[in-house]
């Protein structure tokens, strides 16, 4: 309960920060170039708050539901306006105005997500470094010659610090499906390189973990065999497993640490195992049937349970990337720039069918994530709330009407031609705009519910 309660607020604080940023950008340029705003609102429908300020009497607005906002400005296509205001109506702008006032919603996104990544970078974010734990066999890492223990340096001459970093450019690149090729320092700290060949590698390689599809899997430090986490509708729920029981045998065998738990289970798909578990003290036999579920290396069991997480990084593992303030703003900007690029370049690797649609994600899975980063600290939040300002940002540019790239399209046929676009197409982009976002909308939370539940 405590963690839905979190993912809850943190998601509806990440959504008042971000909308709040976004629609303050067309509210305070709108404001220098001289139109006039009446109402500023975050969220749509019943106001749960109304406040009248300012020499225009701007309505401020806090309405029922949080998905998104907007900025209403004075307009003679919306209502009647008084002869002396005509000049503060947006409508008698000119389409170089017009065209900022819409585009700072978004750039207002961006320079959130630098100042985000700025104070991240300033007190330092943890992370795990890059130390291969094991490489399964006949996978596209033991091709490539990665073994246990190596220590990845850089991908593609870029440096990794930690295990985010090799990620972050490996779903750069994995689309290309080419060559890539990472340095690594073994144990006697000598230095290799290898090539990850991709061109032979499955349609479905950017779906579920990525590291776990190219055949690598983090070292870990030893867990304790000690649910930390059961799925609902897994296996482990339908066997009576429970957060906090401790695995002590499995079909006779000794469970020492998470790691022999999970070898049995992979082995064992839709085969009963009997355990021996200790819960409050006492012993208990239960029987699970762990689920065949389809990976890199043949078909293997799971059961849906998480072990139970370690209170913090062993030292041996653990990375801290900081930066001074001026080196951290450059960092920042060069963050942004980059995620902005990959999240454009895998919106268009899946208008194409080159990227899968799972890789989209709604409501329910932000809120998830929210919660993750905020128990996770200051600096994991940062992260994620510069993530999701650059891929509103990164949205809302895209040329589809409704949204703000919309209207840039039609204000750049406005000055290209002389004319505005005639309004009954405007009408005619708008339904097609909706019908759009509404689809996208329904398959995020199909994949959502599919992450949750399926």
């Amino acid at each position: 309960m405590n963690t839905v309660l979190t993912s809850v607020a943190a998601f509806v604080v990440t959504l008042g920060i971000l909308i709040t940023i976004h629609e303050f950008g067309h509210y305070w340029v709108a404001r220098r170039l001289g139109v006039k705003v009446l109402r500023f609102s975050i969220g749509f429908g019943r106001p749960l708050w109304r406040r009248l300020a300012g020499p225009d009497q701007t309505e401020y607005v806090v309405a029922a539901l949080p998905l998104g906002g907007y900025v209403k400005m004075l307009d003679e296509r919306e209502g009647e306006v008084k002869p002396e205001e005509l000049s503060r109506a947006f409508n008698r702008k000119s389409v170089g105005r017009r065209a900022a006032i819409v585009a700072a919603g978004p750039v207002f996104n961006f320079l959130f997500a630098i100042m985000a990544y700025w104070v991240m970078f300033v007190i330092g974010v943890e992370g795990v470094k890059p130390v291969v734990g094991e490489i399964q066999p006949a996978s596209i890492a033991a091709q490539a010659g990665l073994k246990s223990n190596d220590e990845i340096v850089t991908v593609d001459g870029k440096a990794t610090p930690t295990w985010e970093t090799v990620l972050f450019i490996l779903l750069d690149k994995v689309y290309d499906k080419g060559e890539i090729v990472l340095e690594v320092r073994d144990q006697d700290s000598r230095r290799r390189l290898h090539t990850l060949d991709l061109r032979g590698a499955p349609k479905a390689l950017d779906r579920g973990d990525l590291l776990e599809n190219l055949g690598i899997r983090p070292v870990r430090p030893v867990l304790p065999a000690v649910i930390g986490e059961v799925e609902k509708g897994g296996a482990a729920e339908a066997a009576g497993l429970a957060k906090g029981d401790k695995i002590l045998t499995a079909d006779g065998a000794a469970i020492r640490n998470w790691d022999d738990w999970v070898n049995i289970v992979r082995k064992h798909p839709n085969q009963i195992i009997t355990m021996q578990i200790e819960r409050a003290g006492a012993s208990l036999a239960l029987e699970v049937k762990p689920a065949a579920v389809k990976a890199q290396a043949g078909t293997i069991g799971r059961i849906g349970a998480a072990p139970e997480p370690p209170t913090e990084i062993p030292a041996a593992l653990r990375a801290v990337v900081r930066y001074n303030p001026a080196e951290a703003l450059l960092q920042a900007g060069a963050k942004t720039w980059e995620m902005s690029a990959l999240t454009l370049r895998v919106l268009g690797k899946m208008l194409v069918g080159q990227a899968s649609l799972e890789n989209l994600s709604g409501p329910l899975s932000i809120a998830q994530y929210a919660g993750y980063s905020a128990q996770d600290g200051l600096a994991s939040f940062l992260r994620f709330l510069a993530i999701v300002s650059v891929s509103l940002g990164v949205l809302n540019l895209l040329p589809v009407p409704v949204l703000d790239g919309g209207h840039l399209m039609y204000y750049l046929v406005e000055a290209v031609t002389g004319r505005p676009v005639p309004a009954m197409m405007e009408q005619v982009g708008q339904r097609i705009g909706i019908a759009l976002l509404l689809g996208l909308t329904v398959l995020a939370f199909y994949n959502d519910l599919t992450r949750l539940f399926g």
